[in-house]
């Protein structure tokens, strides 16, 4: 009797060993674009749609958002929605989708997605998180400039055909101290523009974050609120942001310094 161990090989494919470990994986074949429906919502670019149009796929636009009962009538054929922040895209709308996979959200946020029933359906979710955050941070700035100076204020009063040529309490934002809650795409541009103006410029974020530019991080909110001119918010919406800003909070606050919520 030999102690020899004798092995007998079997060939079997690549493909095939695969299938051998799990009776229900899925043969991957090539689609064709001509199959695949998009709908996409609430004006999405033009330039999109060509692009997505001459790869053969069958494109659905409205320039609007739908309401819940027609959107959960498109949905169920549709394999790919585009949307911006309008569209809810709620459980029991994603309970009708029986062929969607993929969610593409035209901007930053993704709080209109129930984002846990759409991974428990195998959809991925997908956002833009550069979108529009210079735009953003611009008109920050934009309103900044807006308060010091009392431009609506003045825009009413000659709307009402008051002329008051007044300067009292009117001031240039130079040397006036911006304050940043959450330095996150557009916190950090923020901060870039308001130095390039004079600013100086502190920033408060659950994150450790390097600082761009001259810009300080400070220890708390409070901290943010006690000591800028001009408060600005750059949060998503979660239940730790939820009524982030309260009587207490504003109370903490500069006389004559001003919040700017430019969050979600």
């Amino acid at each position: 009797m030999s102690d020899t161990l004798q092995i007998k090989s079997v060939p079997i494919s690549r493909r095939d060993s695969f299938n051998t470990r799990d009776k229900q994986t899925r043969e991957l074949k090539p689609f064709y674009s001509g199959d695949i429906k998009i709908l996409l919502l609430e004006n999405i670019s033009q330039k999109a749609v060509d692009i997505l149009n001459k790869a053969g796929y069958q494109v659905e636009f409205h320039t609007k958002a739908l309401d819940k009962d027609a959107l959960i009538e498109k949905i169920k054929d549709v394999h790919v929605v585009g949307i911006r922040s309008k569209t809810k895209l709620t459980q029991e709308v994603l309970s009708h989708a029986n062929k969607l996979i993929a969610i593409g959200c035209f901007c930053i946020g993704t709080n209109q997605v129930d984002l846990t029933y759409a991974a428990s359906r195998g959809i991925c979710v997908f956002n833009s998180p550069f979108s529009n955050s210079r735009s953003v941070a611009e008109l920050v700035i934009a309103e900044i400039i807006l308060l010091a100076r009392q431009l609506g204020d003045r825009s009413r009063e000659m709307h009402d055909g008051v002329w008051n040529k007044v300067s009292n309490n009117c001031y240039e934002i130079r040397g006036k101290t911006l304050g940043i809650i959450g330095y996150g795409h557009i916190g950090t541009q923020l901060g870039v523009l308001a130095e390039s103006l004079g600013m100086h410029v502190i920033w408060y974020d659950i994150l450790p974050l390097m600082p761009i530019g001259m810009s300080t991080a400070v220890e708390s909110l409070d901290e943010v609120l006690a000591e800028a001119d001009f408060v600005s918010c750059h949060v998503p919406e979660t239940p730790e942001t939820k009524n982030m800003i309260g009587a207490r909070e504003l109370a903490l606050m500069k006389p004559g310094s001003y919040l700017i919520n430019a969050s979600r």
